[in-house]
C-alpha cells in the first residue's frame, strides 16, 4: 500500500499509513517548500478574481518529490463556470439542498460522483465541497448549497454518502463551512455565541460523519465565535479541540476565502491559506512557528497520499489551464442523472387534486413575482471590463495610491454592478443560486 502511495493510483490507504507516507516525504523538504503548500496562488490581488484560466484554489506542486498541484474548484453542485467560455461544458446539477430532499443516501452518492467525475475531466483534484452548515435562519443566502437542510441527522447521513462519491473518483471532498456559518449577513462581522452540547447535537454532526467518511479536508468559515469574537479560522476550540482533536479529523484544514486573520492561526489549527492573496502563511511569515508549518504540510501530503494523488501528473501542468477548464464534459448519463435527483428531490405534502397538471384542466398558469423575469447572472460576475480597468489601477505604481481611498474599492464594485444591470454573482438567480456554488448552463 505504501509503494502504491509513492509510486501513483487508488492507494487506500488507512491514515497512519498516509501520514507515514507524508512523513517520509515532507522530511526532504525545505522550509520554504514547506510553506509554499499551505498558501494559494493565483490571484493578483484581495478581492479580485483569480488570474484567467487558473483554477479557483491552486496550490502549486512539488515535482521533484512527486508532489502535484493542488487544483481546487467550487462548489458543491457542480464545477463553477466562471469564465464565459466555460458554460455550457459542464451538467448544472440539482441543488445540494434539492438532493436532500431526496432521503436517498444511495442516490446522493451516484450523485457526487458524477460531479466528482466532471470534476476530475476537467482537471480539478479538489472540489470545494459539500456545504453540510444546518439551516437555522430561514432566508440564509447559502440554504440552497447546504446538504444539511434543517436536520443534523439527515446532513450525516447524507455527507458520507457524497464524499463517499466524490472520492470514489480520486478527487478530494473538502466539507464546509466550519463552523457556526448560518447566515450571510454580517458574516464576516458576526459572532456565532454556540454552548458545547449545542455544538455538537445541533451543528457538529455533519461535519464529524464527514470525517468518519475520511473527507480530505475541511474549510473554515468566515465568521466569528464565542464571546471573545474569536474568527473561526483561528480557533483554538474549534479547529484543535473539536476538529482536530475531539473528531481526531486527519487531513487538512483550509481557509475560506479571505477568512484567515493571523499567521499565527497555524499554531491553533489552520493548515492553508487561500486564496493567498494576505501572505499570512508565507515562508517569511510562517518562520516563528517551523513545527506547525511542517505538520500542517504533512496534513496536506498525508491526504493526498490517502486518495492516490502523489506521482500523477494533472492534465495541466501549470496554469493557466484554459483547455481543461474550457473541455465539455457532459454526457447524456449526467443529464438523465440530473434529471432523476431534481423528480426524487421534489416534496409534496399534500394534494387537493389541483395536480397533475393536464391541458384539458389547465389553460393557463401564472408565474408572479420577480421570478417571473428572472434573469442569469453572468458567471464572471457580469463585470469583465470593469475588473480589467480595477487590475490596470492596482498594477499601475503611480495609481495604486487610490485603493487606500476609503470608499474607493466600493465605488468600483458599484460601478461593476451597474455596468451588468444590478446583476451580483453573489446575489445569483433563480436558476442556481449565487456566490461560490453559482453554475450557469
Amino acid at each position: 500500500m505504501l509503494w502504491l502511495a509513492l509510486t501513483g493510483g487508488p492507494a487506500d490507504l488507512t491514515w497512519a499509513q498516509a501520514h507515514q507516507v507524508a512523513s517520509q516525504l515532507v522530511s526532504q523538504l525545505s522550509f520554504d517548500q514547506q510553506a509554499s503548500l499551505l498558501q494559494g496562488t493565483g490571484w493578483p490581488w484581495p478581492g479580485a478574481d483569480p488570474e484567467f484560466g487558473w483554477y479557483v484554489g491552486d496550490i502549486p506542486g512539488i515535482p521533484e518529490v512527486g508532489i502535484p498541484p493542488l487544483y481546487m474548484q467550487d462548489s458543491s453542485g457542480g464545477f463553477r463556470t466562471y469564465w464565459h467560455f466555460m458554460v455550457g461544458t459542464v451538467t448544472v446539477w440539482p441543488s445540494l439542498l434539492a438532493a436532500s430532499c431526496t432521503w436517498n443516501p444511495a442516490l446522493v452518492n451516484r450523485l457526487a460522483a458524477g460531479i466528482g467525475r466532471e470534476f476530475k475531466d476537467k482537471g480539478a483534484n479538489a472540489i470545494l465541497g459539500p456545504g453540510v452548515n444546518v439551516q437555522r435562519v430561514a432566508r440564509g443566502g447559502r440554504n440552497f448549497e447546504y446538504l444539511s437542510g434543517e436536520d443534523p441527522y439527515l446532513g450525516a447521513q447524507l455527507v458520507s454518502s457524497y464524499v463517499a462519491g466524490v472520492q470514489s473518483q480520486g478527487v478530494m471532498a473538502v466539507v464546509k463551512h466550519f463552523a457556526f456559518n448560518e447566515q450571510e449577513t454580517h458574516r464576516d462581522t458576526e459572532s456565532s455565541v454556540v454552548d458545547q452540547r449545542t455544538a455538537w447535537e445541533l451543528y457538529y454532526p455533519p461535519f464529524e460523519a464527514a470525517v468518519g467518511a475520511n473527507v480530505s479536508a475541511v474549510m473554515c468559515s468566515y465568521n466569528r465565535v464565542g464571546e471573545d469574537e474569536t474568527p473561526a479560522c483561528g480557533s483554538q476550540q474549534l479547529l484543535g479541540t473539536d476538529l482536530k482533536g475531539a473528531m481526531n479529523f486527519q487531513g487538512f484544514v483550509m481557509s475560506d476565502w479571505g477568512a484567515a486573520h493571523s499567521s499565527d492561526a497555524v499554531s491553533v489549527g489552520l493548515d492553508m491559506v487561500m486564496p493567498g492573496t494576505s501572505g499570512l502563511f508565507s515562508s517569511s511569515h510562517l518562520k516563528a512557528h517551523p513545527d506547525n508549518v511542517t505538520a500542517a504540510a504533512e496534513r496536506v501530503v498525508a491526504s493526498m497520499a490517502r486518495i492516490g494523488l502523489l506521482n500523477t501528473t494533472p492534465p495541466c501542468g501549470k496554469p493557466p489551464c484554459n483547455d481543461q477548464l474550457g473541455k465539455n464534459v457532459r454526457s447524456k448519463e449526467h443529464d438523465d442523472l440530473a434529471l432523476e435527483v431534481a423528480r426524487a428531490g421534489v416534496v409534496l405534502l399534500h394534494n387537493g387534486g389541483a395536480l397533475p397538471l393536464h391541458p384539458s384542466t389547465t389553460a393557463t398558469i401564472a408565474v408572479v413575482g420577480a421570478a417571473a423575469d428572472g434573469r442569469p447572472v453572468d458567471p464572471s460576475r457580469c463585470h469583465a471590463g470593469w475588473y480589467e480597468v480595477a487590475r490596470w489601477l492596482w498594477q499601475t505604481p503611480w495609481l495604486s495610491w487610490l485603493w487606500v481611498i476609503p470608499g474607493f474599492w466600493d465605488l468600483v464594485h458599484t460601478g461593476a454592478l451597474f455596468a451588468c444591470v444590478h446583476l451580483d454573482w453573489a446575489q445569483g438567480d433563480y436558476y442556481s443560486g449565487g456566490g461560490s456554488g453559482h453554475v450557469t448552463a
